[in-house]
């Protein structure tokens, strides 16, 4: 985009200073006219309006400026017993009350919906999401990845559940071509510190950048830049929060490796925060700070977490509050024309057949595609495609399960201020 900017603002100028050459000759024909032999003044004056009329051109928004577009999802858990029907599954073996091998899991799925052939294609968990992913074409693919990817057998002792992937079964990722992969949540340490940095390691060996989780603290903080040709660049912060089940004991301090944790919302968190973003910011960036928060189970949003969110937005001059952890989707906001995902709700897991909480739905997943105003990072419009995980596979929603999910986000979106307008092809858009 920049390089249309200078070419339009380029012949914009050469554009005008002839106009104004010719409103020049004009003047001083007309002051010739008058007898005023060489008025000094009007070489002034055809300067001072071809400058104003510049400045005017260079002030206007590009009428073809194309907006930035993001897709954002939740949770993405490729461990267990989606590892499980990969082509390369890890040992199977799981430290759980209830389960003792990832391949049981598989056995739940299919005793619900089916069998799963086995091994599955790398792209296979993706489903009818890819078709959508090309159809809209985003700039760039946002996911929260809730799984370790590493060998390593080192699990955190009495944490209950650990996930992880075989790192040769990273194509998984790259056949859905994500960007960036959110890592401040509370599976990334499953199995350990040795799991931790393969983790990082896989993920930047196939080109994924991530943020949220380093082997250091300056790593873990530090934002994710991703460059968007033609249109600037987008800021990926990651932070995760006790309340989403994180241990303390995972924070990043100094030279230990961990994640990036808010130790609190407080006002003193929102200038840290502040801080670290405006150390990395430049003119026109978007700025995304990915959360792991909150519940899984559960709509009602903490007044904590809306405060915390206006107050990065206000202060911190953050555009997107990506906010993930609940299993279900969660109510949605526009804030100051900033675009607030308070729980976007899993979007991969192996989760089907588990029964307990079938009244929130957490097979039903949402894809976001948010469109930004490049430059401001002001929300121009949010669409959603909803999804069902059946067979460990994405697949497109029914009417009847679209219809209920946009009920759930009118519901929820009452006292936030926004609702959604579902289409005959199933898909939402935001309304604020």
């Amino acid at each position: 985009m920049r390089s249309i900017a200078y070419r339009t603002v380029f012949f914009s100028f050469i554009g005008i200073f002839l106009f104004a050459s010719l409103d020049a000759l004009i003047v001083g024909r007309e002051s010739k006219s008058d007898n005023d032999p060489g008025n000094p003044n009007i070489n002034k004056y055809a300067f001072s309006m071809l400058f104003s009329k510049f400045q005017k051109v260079v002030n206007q928004p590009l009428k073809n400026s194309k907006p930035v577009d993001i897709f954002l999802c939740g949770d993405v858990m490729l461990g267990r017993g989606i590892d499980q029907v990969l082509p390369y599954p890890s040992e199977p073996v799981l430290y759980e009350r209830y389960m003792k091998d990832a391949r049981g899991y598989v056995e739940v799925a299919e005793h619900k919906n089916g069998p799963i052939p086995s091994p599955v294609p790398f792209a296979y968990v993706w489903g009818d999401a890819l078709e959508e992913l090309e159809r809209i074409g985003p700039d760039l693919r946002i996911i929260n990845l809730e799984t370790s990817i590493t060998k390593s057998n080192d699990y955190w002792k009495d944490k209950g559940i650990n996930y992880r992937m075989n790192p040769k079964n990273i194509p998984c990722l790259t056949a859905a071509n994500i960007d960036f992969c959110s890592l401040a949540n509370n599976h990334v340490l499953d199995w350990g510190y040795s799991g931790l940095s393969e983790t990082l390691e896989t993920l930047n060996k196939s080109h994924i950048k991530s943020a949220g989780a380093g082997n250091t603290l300056a790593e873990a903080e530090s934002p994710a830049i991703l460059e968007i040709n033609s249109k600037g660049r987008v800021l990926v912060f990651s932070y995760g929060t006790t309340s989403s089940g994180i241990p303390l004991s995972w924070a990043a301090i100094e030279k230990k490796p961990g994640i990036n944790l808010l130790r609190d919302l407080s006002e003193n968190t929102v200038r840290a925060v502040k801080e670290k973003v405006n150390e990395s910011r430049q003119k026109g960036d978007v700025i995304v700070v990915s959360i792991h928060w909150g519940e899984n189970w559960g709509y009602q949003v903490p007044r904590s977490h809306i405060t915390f969110a206006h107050q990065l937005i206000d202060e911190g001059g953050v555009d997107i509050i990506h906010g993930h952890s609940s299993h279900h989707v969660m109510g949605i906001e526009v804030y100051n024309n900033r675009l607030i995902l308070y729980g976007c709700g899993d979007f991969i897991n192996d989760y089907e057949g588990i029964t307990s909480y079938e009244q929130f739905r957490d097979d039903l997943a949402l894809m976001y595609f948010a469109s930004l105003e490049p430059g401001t990072g002001k929300l121009i419009g949010l669409k959603m495609t909803p999804m069902q995980i059946k067979n460990f596979r994405l697949n497109r929603a029914t009417k009847a399960d679209a219809k209920w999910i946009a009920d759930v986000l009118n519901r929820e979106g009452k006292t936030l201020g926004t609702r959604v307008q579902i289409h005959a092809d199933n898909t939402m858009t935001l309304q604020w």
